[in-house]
């Protein structure tokens, strides 16, 4: 693959695993990858370096997925979001809808199919 662009994706995920499961995936996709484990972190990281897209996992402790997502686009309106979940009690779909309300493209409920991740990233940033 042509590195044409330096395309980079925010990940926020509390889950050490699949934190690094989606960097060593997007890496490996050609794309630059920051990784942060919660929302407070992830409106920080945006507003010091702003990131061409964010996949955001709903489900956090401190500051949760959809709050952040109101934040973000509060203040970055631009900003770009796919929105994942495991669901924790209320199962996945709930907060995604929620998610899908506050204008996110594309979401996932966990476990998904890392290469339909990859396909809705392009779509958002185009391909590495």
């Amino acid at each position: 693959m042509s590195n044409l662009n330096n395309a980079r994706v925010l990940v926020v995920d509390d889950d050490p695993v699949f934190r690094e499961l989606l960097l060593c995936f997007l890496e490996d996709a050609n794309y630059q990858v920051d990784t942060v484990i919660n929302g407070f972190q992830a409106v920080e990281s945006y507003r010091v370096n702003p990131a061409d897209l964010v996949i955001m996992d709903i489900v956090m402790p401190d500051k949760e997925g959809l709050e952040t997502i109101i934040e973000l686009r509060k203040k970055y309106p631009e900003v770009k979001i796919i929105a994942i979940s495991g669901g924790g009690s209320h199962g996945p779909e709930d907060y995604l809808d929620s998610a899908r309300l506050l204008g996110v493209k594309f979401t996932f409920a966990k476990p998904f199919e890392m290469t339909d991740l990859l396909e809705s990233v392009k779509e958002l940033i185009g391909p590495k």
